[in-house]
């Protein structure tokens, strides 16, 4: 299992559960802290099937986060065409993708190193 602190435990529950909440799907933790010179500790990717979904779990995600965490995204990017967007925690960086885009950049194999958790949703 992934090696985190506490908050980042909880941050990362949060998220998924936000990603969950609205059904959204492939989702997969990268845990980043063993490889150098990595922009954060985890991603978190996940999938939309279209750009009103992924605007839904991105609302999602920042709901859940603030309203229980008390927490705000340092930084969001890509919600006005809602087929990738980021959303940046700091040490946790949220990839929102539609399918096809995600499927066209592939940023798990591009962070292939990284030790990989899939989520099983139960819905």
């Amino acid at each position: 299992m992934l090696k985190k602190n506490k908050t980042e435990s909880t941050l990362l529950d949060e998220i998924v559960n936000g990603i969950e909440n609205v059904k959204g799907e492939d989702i997969q933790i990268l845990d980043l802290k063993q490889i150098d010179n990595t922009p954060c500790d985890f991603f978190i990717i996940c999938s939309g099937n279209s750009n009103t979904q992924v605007s839904a779990i991105v609302g999602s995600i920042q709901k859940n986060v603030s309203k229980l965490l008390k927490e705000k995204p340092f930084h969001t990017e890509g919600s006005d065409l809602a087929e990738w967007v980021l959303i940046d925690y700091v040490d946790i960086v949220v990839h929102v993708f539609q399918k096809q885009i995600r499927e066209y950049y592939n940023i798990e194999e591009l962070w292939g190193d990284a030790k990989t958790t899939q989520i099983t949703s139960n819905y």
